[in-house]
């Protein structure tokens, strides 16, 4: 008679049910996993595969934060059955036995998922997404219209309270769940799916337009090849009669009407916007540009198409090199004629800007786009992190060097702003008055032109530049590439170059907007619209999916499980209270006050205001929309869709020495 082996499904820990038999291997699979016990073997014991033991691993079970399914590695030996489990008991770790074959196959059927060769590439990586642009020329801008010196003070405690609380909680919840922003929320709440699909969006309007600027800064590039810098002078053939060079003429004089070279330089030669005549009729696509997004584009793609393996070399440079020309920069800029003047105007305090409310919006605003949570990034980042590894500490190394950037920028610019009123025989402020791109364009970049060794500052600033993008440019689309090829790895799990190849030619084709002759008034739609509202909407349903729904104990067990401690009481509240109400605070003072655009001297029709609001809405839309989808589909009652829809589908993988386990 032909013996069948008995199958038995392996209980969670803390499960009162009884053991499940079963007959066949299909009938013992759950959800893909393996629940087959076919061969007898012997007990392994809790202490010969513990991981940073800690007094709260050695707590009552009542502190287990999820169930277990074990699977034995295959370094381990072909023996081992489940332990009882007595109530009130510690929780013991069972291993379902089984063979060598089988154990490999059933890992071949998990996936192992690729993690950072070394701790040092996602560090990098991390801090190449955090310090971009923005450090450069809204840190400075803000903070000197915001009372200097005085500003660091809203700046360092929305920082704290908020902003470094939500750079910790998405480095921990990509490094214990390891997916990207969309399947992670069926081990989180799967009611709030919808939100990695936002955030997918509003990564792509992010590339729409955030890489027209390296494409600008490209441009530049080209043409600091030269002994003179084309924008040091008056004549050349896209050069107006308003056209004034002072810096070659200590006679003339500044008046009202008066533009830089540097200035026409930049509007009439790169931009061409002279030839739109607004939103309303962009004009043709400037060849040039495109030429130089297309660039931009092909280093992209060969830089991210292998994944974090490959990006994580490239941003050795990308990372470092930026750091070195601030350093060179800030030497410079220090020994400049007049750059004390900046300096003062940049940090001398105005104690009663504390007083008013745009000060403390504008310091949470900044430090919570500078740190970038909600952009799906760090959750994609932490995910090939390796268990253990310490995100706590990640989080605040990551936040202080992307803070201390953004105020060590400031020197670099405010020096040269410094320098550039005392050339002109003006006050800092009117110097000053050049916000965003316009800073860097014309402003910056008509003070290196008239610099000793012009030319090298030159090229090095504006390869400066283009390393900030494209760090910034790697790890907004890693985000969605490790979205779409975690949610649909059937599909796109092998063809992810094929995948990156169709995601950056999508990203170029909306970008051919902001490559017409009114290209910056675009840019500058899509910097104010596209992604504010959408994305502080989105980090605070995040925040409150995970606080409320998902539950802050839940979440700090989960902590406890990766690094061997709990979470203290700061960072619950600031989870659970702060960092919401932060958000809201940003939120509505937005609403409130909707930005006034302008750009140059046109300013932008009323119908632009709400042509904004709908760009923006077409991402958060995905919210409500997966929600309705959710309990609509789900069978049972109003309320038994609703519990459904908020308890986790699926478990977590959680590797612990040589074995896996599932959190369900």
């Amino acid at each position: 008679m032909e013996r069948k082996p008995a199958c038995t499904e392996s209980p969670s820990l803390g499960s009162e049910k009884e053991p499940l038999t079963c007959r066949s291997r299909s009938e013992c699979k759950k959800d893909g996993q393996l629940l087959r016990n076919c061969k007898p073997s012997l007990r392994l014991s809790e202490e010969l595969n513990k991981v940073h033991p800690s007094p709260g691993e050695r707590a009552d079970s009542e502190h287990m934060s999820n169930k277990y399914l074990a699977v034995q590695s295959p370094d381990v030996p072909c023996n081992g059955t489940r332990n009882g489990i007595d109530d009130g008991s510690a929780p013991t770790l069972t291993v379902v036995p089984s063979c060598r074959a089988e154990v490999q196959h059933l890992q071949t059927d998990l996936g192992e998922r690729e993690t950072w060769s070394k701790k040092i590439d996602f560090l990098l990586s991390v801090i190449g997404y955090a310090v971009d642009l923005g450090n450069v020329w809204r840190f400075p801008y803000i903070c000197y219209q915001n009372g200097g010196g005085a500003f660091l003070i809203p700046y360092v405690i929305m920082a704290v309270f908020g902003g470094i609380p939500l750079f910790y909680m998405e480095l921990a919840l990509g490094q214990y769940h390891r997916n990207g922003c969309i399947s992670v929320w069926r081990k989180i709440c799967p009611l709030f799916k919808g939100i990695g699909y936002a955030i997918c969006i509003i990564a792509l309007y992010v590339a729409s337009y955030y890489n027209t600027i390296m494409a600008w800064a490209l441009y530049y590039l080209i043409f600091s090849f030269r002994s003179e810098l084309p924008w040091t002078s008056c004549h050349n053939e896209w050069n107006t009669e308003n056209c004034t060079n002072y810096f070659h003429n200590s006679s003339v004089t500044w008046i009202n009407s008066s533009i830089s070279p540097a200035e026409e330089f930049y509007t009439r030669l790169v931009l061409q916007i002279h030839k739109s005549k607004g939103l309303q009729e962009l004009g043709g696509i400037s060849w040039q540009l495109c030429l130089c997004l297309l660039l931009i584009f092909i280093i992209v793609y060969f830089s991210i198409w292998k994944g974090v393996k490959t990006s994580g070399k490239v941003v050795w440079v990308t990372a470092t090199f930026p750091y070195i020309v601030l350093f060179l920069l800030l030497i410079r800029g220090a020994t400049l004629p007049g750059a004390w003047r900046g300096v003062i105007f940049y940090l001398k305090p105005d104690w009663n800007k504390l007083l008013t409310t745009e000060v403390w919006v504008d310091a949470a605003a900044q430090i919570f786009f500078s740190l970038g949570p909600g952009f799906g990034v760090l959750l994609a980042f932490a995910s090939y992190n390796k268990f253990h590894n310490n995100c706590y500490q990640d989080a605040l190394v990551t936040s202080t060097v992307n803070c201390m950037t953004s105020f060590i920028s400031g020197f670099v610019i405010f020096t040269v702003l410094g320098y550039m009123a005392q050339m002109r025989n003006l006050d800092v402020s009117e110097v000053a008055k050049d916000t965003g791109p316009s800073l860097l364009f014309i402003t910056y970049a008509e003070a290196i032109a008239n610099m000793p060794a012009s030319t090298f500052f030159a090229i090095v600033f504006f390869l400066m530049l283009i390393t900030l993008g494209l760090d910034s440019t790697f790890a907004g689309l890693e985000g969605v590439i490790t979205a779409v090829l975690d949610e649909f790895p059937h599909v796109w799990g092998k063809r992810r170059e094929l995948f990156v190849f169709l995601l950056i030619t999508l990203c170029f084709l909306g970008a051919l907007s902001t490559l017409t002759f009114g290209g910056a008034y675009m840019v500058k739609l899509f910097e104010e619209y596209a992604t504010g509202p959408a994305v502080l909407t989105v980090v605070f349903l995040e925040a409150i999916a995970v606080s409320w729904f998902y539950g802050i104990n839940q979440f700090c067990r989960d902590v406890r499980e990766m690094l061997g401690f709990t979470p203290g009481w700061f960072w619950k509240i600031c989870w659970v209270a702060i960092c919401p109400l932060f958000l809201l605070f940003i939120l509505c003072s937005f609403l409130s006050s909707p930005p006034e655009l302008r750009l140059f001297n046109y300013t932008y029709p009323t119908w632009s205001v709400v042509l904004g609001y709908c760009i923006g809405t077409s991402s958060f839309i995905c919210v409500p929309v997966y929600m309705v989808y959710r309990l609509s589909s789900t069978p049972g009652s109003l309320k038994e869709r609703f519990i459904k829809s908020i308890t986790p589908e699926t478990g977590t993988e959680i590797p612990l020495g040589g074995i896996h386990m599932n959190a369900v």
